[in-house]
C-alpha cells in the first residue's frame, strides 16, 4: 500500500490545497494530510475546525476516495511526521520558482534524514498558482470576496469567523 503524506497549515484550506490534494490522490492508495501545529502561532481556525473543513471538502470533491484520506496533527520535522504515518511519499506543492528553490533544499535535507521517504512535487495549475492561505485570510479580513480562491465551505467558515 502506497501512503503519501501531504503537510501544511491549511489555515484555511484553499483551492491551491485542493489542486495538490487531487494530484496526491493519483499517486497513492492512502493519503495522510498533516496539519502542522506550532505552539508559537495562533491560527485563524483551530485544528479541529481545519480537520472538519478538510473532511467536508474531501467527501464533497472526492467521495470515492474519502475513506482513504485521514488528517493528523504534527509538530517538528515533516519527514518524521511522514514516517510516523508510514508514508513513503512526501507531497509538496509548487507555485513558482521561489517555491522550487526552497523545496529542492528541503527535499535534499529530508532525503538525507529519511532516505525511505521520497519527495514528490505537485505543480500548481495556472488557475491556483497565485493563491496562498495568507492572502485569503487578508482578503477575508478586509471584507473582500474569497469565493474564487476557496471551497464553498471555507468561504462560509471565513465569513462566520470574520463577522
Amino acid at each position: 500500500m502506497r501512503i503519501a503524506f501531504y503537510p501544511g497549515s491549511f489555515d484555511p484550506m484553499t483551492n491551491g490545497h485542493l489542486d495538490v490534494l487531487e494530484q496526491s490522490l493519483a499517486l497513492c492508495d492512502a493519503l495522510v494530510i498533516g496539519i502542522g501545529v506550532h505552539p508559537g502561532k495562533t491560527p485563524m481556525f483551530s485544528f479541529d475546525e481545519r480537520v472538519s473543513i478538510i473532511d467536508h471538502v474531501v467527501r464533497e470533491q472526492f467521495p470515492d476516495r474519502a475513506e482513504t484520506v485521514s488528517v493528523v496533527s504534527f509538530q517538528g520535522l515533516v519527514v518524521e511526521a511522514a514516517r510516523t504515518a508510514d508514508a513513503t511519499i512526501l507531497v509538496r506543492g509548487l507555485r513558482d520558482g521561489t517555491d522550487l528553490d526552497y523545496e529542492m533544499q528541503m527535499a535534499g535535507m529530508n532525503r538525507a534524514m529519511a532516505p525511505d521517504v521520497t519527495t514528490v512535487f505537485a505543480p500548481a495549475y495556472p488557475g491556483s498558482r497565485h493563491i496562498t492561505a495568507t492572502l485569503v485570510r487578508q482578503i477575508a479580513r478586509m471584507g473582500g470576496d474569497v469565493s474564487p480562491f476557496v471551497p464553498a465551505v471555507v468561504q462560509k467558515a471565513l465569513a462566520a469567523r470574520i463577522s
